[in-house]
């Protein structure tokens, strides 16, 4: 039987090909999953021990006021060794001769002494005391500046002028900043200095005495909690990654599956006359599945190779492209490895299994009779219809509990059932749908489309077999692009009711000049500005705040509906920012000049550091309102962080502050568009596969059917009108899986808002995006077109004698 196992891979190697691809895609998937993962975990964890390397213990759950408290007490400990490193930074502007600079606003400590000295100098040297300062490479790099240049940091009577006397570069990706001074230059911002830790070297006495509250905790412990930390978050993205890389290995045992059962279907002669030479059915079935087992095994090896290549690469090119992504080195454990090659022979192995059992379980004088298909009369047919609608009901009813419960794991469970269901009845439902479409397009392509249809529901199982794959990755993709179109949604209107207005300015004491709303409007990525009148007033225990008067314009300013911010005459919007955590009763008294007004308060965000009231309101309160705050809407296509600069040095000037949520909502748009990359692009390898197994399938048949073509063409059917045929036939598949995978994939979204998005935002809307379907319907039908088009080709050129001689 050896010798009929390599003459069986000899003869039939191209149609092995497709089957081997669709393996050497998922291994290599499973592989680059892992080297990807294990790049972007070495370069979040290498650098989070630098910071606390000298440290004896690390303290947490710090302010700024605390950070100074414990800088203090390390200084006056200093005899006994005490140090201190303080981990955080302050945004404040840094400007060069009067000149605020763009992207540089960062600002950290570095100590005077090398213990807990932690940023890796590039050149010059490291600040010896107060009045000098190291900068990031890469914010040097972007400002332009270098060693001896003069820097302002902060504004006011805090400002504080520095001399750059280094370049450094940090090792740690969670603390850095783009400027870095002695604490003597930081001290007068400690208030606005968010601490994410502090580094102390020395006993603890002082510490514990300075900050009581503080958390301590021992520096290598804490390091290890953090790594942890970095590793379970990434561990989640590798398992995310790996679940597109089982939908993807599930295609391939559909494809492969697909493929074996064909092959081996056109191979029934074969084994019969094996079987009638003295071959037992034990060793024909020994002698197909060491074929798979060959098949599994170099294909492994090649998706193997294929996937640490592929990982290396991506490794490098987004190192060399995205030198702020900061990915580590690229490995592949041994482990993976071995998983990733087991995987896809076993998969190879699954795949083959139940063809060969079916062909060989076929007596000699039986292996000439052709497929019949699913029969619901049998007790097989039975059998598979019953279950196929227990499965449907059942996975209907979870998704209907899983909505009412908001549980996702009831939602997978449930899809995952009624999607079985689905393609148990798939001998039945697909053939069924096929025949209704071709018969609307026989009456436009007349015999040819007569002949593609009845050829497509000539034989069920195989016509369901060969959509399964394609049903998949449609069912997929569309239920992914409409849930995250609809997550979108949901966002999006979430961004407008937090966001309303992509900046502020709102004035510090007195009124902003008329000059501000032109200097705004000088600024890159402005709109449109809207002078929001107010006053100064006395607001309860808050004391002297900026209170303004709703414009009756707003709605041509904010983001989404203009009600966002409606208040009415007797509340007062407090915002988040202004009360700072205090405790604020339901209603406060409103002072000015005299004249109170007793409102219901009501907290919100959005609009900048201020109070905000109805413009009658404002009007009892005060005779003379003045121009309080600026309200900006950015263009769609503004640079959040140039904005964000050129709006801080207009504000600075002008003694007011600048807040907004344009550069929230940018952010969140960049998450929202890379996830939805990547999980597009994960899908789309798993559609990849089943393209490839609807063109593997589609050549099978179409050499299976040799002889069938040739009586056609001797019948009198043209070349142009066998190619049309089998072209009709191809995309008769195609369409057919993608409207029905379009339709329950749509289904499966709508659940998953119900069950998921719903529980989070209740007014989440289901979005189609029916420009995006449109394409997956249009690729997926001109993919099955190309798909035939080699076999179409290579059955028209066949003559009809010759074909007809064909065995």
């Amino acid at each position: 039987m050896r010798t009929v196992v390599l003459a069986s891979l000899r003869t039939h190697t191209r149609r092995y090909v497709a089957a081997a691809l669709a393996v050497v895609i998922g291994v290599a998937f499973v592989v680059t999953t892992a080297a990807l993962s294990s790049a972007t975990r070495d370069g979040l964890t290498r650098g989070v021990s630098a910071p606390y390397d000298g440290a004896d213990v690390v303290a947490t759950d710090l302010v700024g006021r605390d950070a100074a408290a414990l800088v203090a007490a390390a200084e006056e400990d200093g005899a006994e060794g005490a140090e201190a490193s303080v981990l955080g930074w302050a945004s404040l502007p840094v400007r060069r001769d009067g000149r605020t600079l763009d992207g540089v606003d960062e600002v950290a400590q570095v100590t005077t002494t090398p213990t807990l000295r932690w940023p890796e100098l590039v050149d010059g040297a490291f600040p010896a005391g107060a009045g000098e300062a190291v900068v990031d490479a890469g914010a040097a790099e972007r400002a332009d500046l270098g060693v001896g240049d003069e820097l302002s940091i902060g504004q006011g009577d805090r400002a504080t002028d520095v001399r750059v006397v280094g370049l450094v570069d940090s090792p740690s990706q969670l603390v850095r900043a783009d400027v870095y001074v002695t604490w003597a230059d930081l001290a007068p911002y400690a208030d606005e200095l968010y601490v994410d830790s502090l580094a102390w070297a020395g006993g603890t006495d002082a510490l514990t005495d300075a900050v009581p509250h503080a958390t301590v905790q021992d520096a290598r412990g804490y390091v290890e909690e953090v790594t942890a930390e970095i590793n379970r978050g990434v561990d989640v993205v590798a398992i995310l990654l790996l679940l597109f890389a089982s939908i993807a290995l599930f295609v391939s045992v559909l494809v492969i599956s697909n493929t074996f059962s064909i092959l081996f279907a056109q191979r029934q002669r074969d084994f019969a006359l094996l079987r009638c030479v003295g071959a037992t059915r034990r060793q024909v079935l020994r002698s197909v599945r060491l074929e798979a087992l060959v098949l599994g095994l170099v294909a492994s090896a090649t998706g193997l190779a294929a996937g640490t290549a592929a990982g290396l690469a991506i490794v490098a090119v987004v190192d060399s492209r995205f030198p702020t992504a900061d990915l580590g080195s690229a490995s592949v454990s041994p482990g993976w490895y071995a998983g990733a090659a087991v995987t896809g022979v076993v998969v190879t192995l699954v795949a083959a299994w139940l063809p060969t059992r079916r062909v060989t379980a076929v007596s000699p004088l039986a292996a000439l009779r052709p497929d019949t298909g699913i029969d619901a009369r049998t007790a097989a047919g039975r059998t598979r219809v019953a279950l196929g609608v227990a499965a449907l009901v059942g996975g209907a009813g979870l998704l209907a509990l899983s909505v009412s419960t908001t549980s996702p794991l009831v939602m997978v469970v449930g899809g995952t059932t009624a999607f079985s269901g689905v393609l148990l009845l798939g001998p039945l439902l697909v053939p069924a749908l096929i025949g209704f479409t071709g018969r609307a397009a026989s009456r436009v392509l007349g015999t040819p489309g007569r002949l593609a249809t009845g050829n497509a529901v000539r034989h069920p199982r195989r016509t369901a077999a060969t959509t399964a794959s394609l049903l998949i990755g449609v069912t997929l993709t569309t239920a992914v692009l409409t849930g995250m179109a609809s997550a979108r949604g949901a966002v999006d209107d979430e961004m407008d009711a937090s966001h309303p207005l992509d900046a502020t300015l709102t004035a510090g004491g007195a009124g902003l000049p008329d000059r501000a709303v032109d200097a705004v409007r000088a600024v890159d990525g402005v709109d449109d500005v809207l002078a929001v009148p107010g006053v100064r007033a006395d607001v309860g225990a808050l004391g002297a705040v900026a209170v303004l008067g709703r414009p009756a314009d707003v709605a041509a300013i904010t983001r989404g509906p203009g009600t966002v911010l409606e208040v009415g005459d007797d509340e007062i919007l407090l915002s988040y920012d202004l009360v700072s955590g205090r405790e604020v009763p339901n209603r406060v008294e409103v002072t000015v000049d005299g004249r109170t007004e007793r409102l219901r308060t009501v907290l919100g965000e959005g609009w900048g550091s201020a109070a905000l009231v109805s413009a009658s309101t404002l009007a009892a309160l005060t005779d003379t309102p003045m121009t309080t705050a600026l309200w900006v809407r950015a263009d769609d296509g503004a640079d959040a962080g140039a904005l964000a600069d050129g709006l801080d040095a207009v504000a600075a000037g002008l003694g007011a502050s600048a807040g907004g949520g344009f550069a929230e909502r940018g952010y969140v748009d960049l998450q929202l568009d890379v996830v939805t990359g990547a999980v597009v692009g994960l899908l789309g390898i798993a559609v990849v596969i089943a393209l490839i197994g609807i063109a593997n399938t589609l050549g099978l048949s179409v050499l299976e059917r040799g002889r069938e073509h040739a009586l056609l063409r001797a019948l009198g059917l043209t070349r142009r009108q066998l190619r049309t045929m089998l072209g009709l036939e191809a995309v008769l598949l195609s369409v057919v899986a993608t409207v029905l995978g379009t339709v329950i994939g749509t289904s499966f979204a709508w659940v998953g808002v119900q069950a998921m998005v719903r529980s989070v935002v209740p007014e989440a809307p289901l979005v189609l995006p029916l420009g995006q379907l449109a394409v997956v319907v249009l690729v997926s039908a001109a993919a099955g077109l190309l798909a035939c088009v080699l076999p179409a080709r290579r059955a028209a050129r066949v003559s009809p004698a010759a074909g007809l001689a064909l065995d």
